[in-house]
């Protein structure tokens, strides 16, 4: 039995859980992979309660599960979120983008996912004060590229694909940051020889993404870059309601969709949950691969065809253009994956 730990969010948090709860019961039950899932509080309303935005209490649950799943949060986002990747070392920012039927797709034809370093950057958060000027410190080591750019080419390696690597940085700018991300990135690359290398500039993959996104299969880049990228590559494939997204460690993972709280359309019922529905996709691929369990992989695989059928058939929450609501939409899953 898999224990999971469920930050049930804010804003549309609480009703996105509530699908995840229904159809991770539903693999329990029917599909007989078993999960304890424990439900904490994090974001705005533990803020606002506890006067912490990640109480102890939700961390030290977290610590003792197996994985950890995320609805969005408020304004406390980078109070919950980056502090859990730098505490859990969560160095992997995983987000596919992947066009789905009936989606304002750019194509049809387009499946790559953004490898994003997540622990330095300018994201680090170091920035003074200098007399009137404001400075950021931005930190690159050659111990995270080479991490994150040999998880870029495992990534590559597992994937049914073109087997390619893109390097995206700014070296030609910024010659030692970016320089050492390149350079750290063209060492790995030598201990992979079946899979394709390529170098772009940021500002040349973000036009790609645009004119030619299906050349893309996997991208590798550093943490602010990775940030932008994976939202243009979202909007690319039709939007963020069917982005899921991963923060991987070696020994510890959580799984959130990409989008926000969606405090204006909280409680009305209409929020599409499959963004988080395929970070459920993408939680028990990773427990599969770390467990050495195919079942778990199996069952992820049939609930992202399971979401692929549904919405291929035309049906669409009311966010999106549709006419069910989160729950119909929900249980169309559960009544599919059973």
């Amino acid at each position: 039995m898999y224990k999971i730990s469920l930050i049930t969010g804010d804003g549309i948090g609480p009703e996105l859980s509530e699908s995840a709860i229904s159809v991770l019961n539903t693999i329990h039950d029917k599909l007989d992979l078993k999960f304890d899932i424990t439900k904490l509080s994090a974001g705005d309303k533990a803020l606002s309660e506890t006067g912490k935005a990640l109480p102890d209490e939700t961390v030290e649950n977290i610590k003792q599960s197996d994985v950890c799943l995320k609805a969005p949060v408020g304004e406390s986002a980078a109070d919950v979120i980056v502090v859990l990747r730098r505490m859990l070392d969560l160095y992997a920012n995983i987000r596919p983008a992947k066009s789905y039927p009936h989606m304002p797709a750019l194509r049809d034809d387009i499946d790559l996912v953004i490898v994003r370093e997540n622990t330095e950057d300018l994201y680090t958060g170091k920035e003074f004060s200098l007399g009137d000027s404001a400075v950021a410190l931005r930190i690159i080591s050659e111990k995270a590229s080479k991490r994150i750019a040999k998880y870029a080419f495992e990534t590559a390696k597992q994937r049914d694909s073109m087997r390619k690597v893109t390097c995206v940085h700014k070296s030609n700018v910024m010659r030692v940051t970016d320089g050492l991300f390149a350079k750290s990135c063209i060492d790995v690359s030598k201990d992979y020889p079946d899979i394709t290398f390529e170098e772009m500039y940021v500002d040349a993959c973000a036009m790609n993404l645009i004119r030619q996104p299906e050349q893309f299969d996997v991208v590798v880049t550093t943490n602010l870059f990775g940030d932008i990228l994976s939202d243009e590559s979202s909007q690319v494939v039709g939007g963020l309601g069917m982005a899921p997204a991963a923060n991987i460690g070696d020994k510890f993972a959580l799984f959130e969709p990409v989008h926000g709280a969606a405090f204006d359309i909280a409680g009305q019922n209409m929020a599409n949950p499959s963004s988080f529905l395929l970070s459920i996709k993408m939680m028990l691929d990773w427990l599969g691969n770390k467990h050495n369990d195919s079942k778990c992989i199996d069952v992820g695989q049939k609930l992202e065809s399971t979401i692929f059928d549904l919405v291929k058939s035309g049906v669409k929450t009311k966010d999106i253009g549709g006419d069910k609501t989160t729950s119909e939409f929900t249980k169309q899953i559960v009544e599919n994956i059973s």
